[in-house]
């Protein structure tokens, strides 16, 4: 991909401060087929909608005077809105903001203190205040609007936590900040497997065998409910789950608000 196509694409404002190694795995899934040059730049920006959705609203990308609880119900992806919009009147969403206290209680168990790290954290940095004890949080994501909208937040709000511009494909640098955090060390990979997979499959399991030794404990987590069906949906994950459980020692295992999750480690 050259530079003038990397322009156009990024011509759009919610592609504007991707990272380039993003770009250019999405566009190398139309680079070798018969089709011109704009049909290539189309599909590519279709791609990357699909893989961004949930964060690319301009809503979302302008913010710095929302309360964070405000903030944190964007967090729901165009087909979960969707889905919310269906089932409304019956009182049911698929929202995490209800469930971050239990959520991170679960997951942090007995840590007082420890260093979270926070893998394409979208807007997960707003949820800070549920994170109990004195925890130092790192969130990495894609969009450059999202990192300078959290780290106002963080610097605002005097917060022990920073957000950092990277693409989840640059793995040598994540791995690097990692390392770079004090222990012990929690990993969350919230939500991301399936955009993982959409530009590099089994790039999941390949960014976890080689993130989990460096981390105390590691959790995933993926959506349960889709426009589809539920079986259907979930079937989808075996895959994920299966590596897990043959590879690592599986500390937790629980659904909420529409979300599995999975609790491991290495050791």
């Amino acid at each position: 991909m050259n530079k003038a196509i990397l322009s156009k694409i990024r011509e759009k404002r919610e592609f504007s401060q991707l990272p380039e190694t993003d770009i250019k795995m999405a566009f190398s899934h139309f680079e070798k087929k018969q089709l011109n040059e704009e049909e290539k730049i189309r599909l590519t920006k279709e791609l990357l909608r699909k893989i961004f959705s949930a964060f690319i609203s301009k809503k979302l990308l302008s913010l710095k005077n929302k309360e964070p609880e405000w903030i944190l119900r964007k967090h729901i992806s165009t087909r979960e809105r969707m889905n919310v919009q269906r089932s409304s009147k019956n009182g049911q969403t698929r929202e995490r903001l209800p469930y971050y206290g239990e959520i991170y209680k679960t997951v942090l168990g007995d840590y007082k203190e420890a260093s979270v790290i926070d893998l394409g954290a979208g807007i997960n940095g707003f949820s800070y205040k549920f994170l109990e004890g004195k925890i130092k949080y790192t969130a990495i994501e894609s969009i450059g609007q999202l990192v300078e909208l959290m780290n106002f937040y963080f610097d605002k709000n005097k917060l022990s936590a920073k957000a950092i511009h990277l693409s989840l494909f640059e793995k040598e640098k994540v791995k690097e900040i990692i390392k770079r955090e004090k222990k012990p060390r929690i990993i969350f990979l919230f939500k991301v497997i399936d955009a993982l997979e959409m530009l590099k499959r089994d790039y999941s399991k390949e960014l976890i065998s080689e993130i989990a030794p460096l981390a105390d404990i590691v959790v995933v987590s993926f959506a349960t409910k889709s426009l589809g069906s539920r079986e259907k949906f979930k079937a989808k994950r075996d895959w994920i789950v299966n590596f897990i459980r043959e590879n690592f020692k599986v500390l937790g295992d629980f659904e909420i608000g529409g979300e599995h999750y999975i609790v491991f480690t290495s050791s």
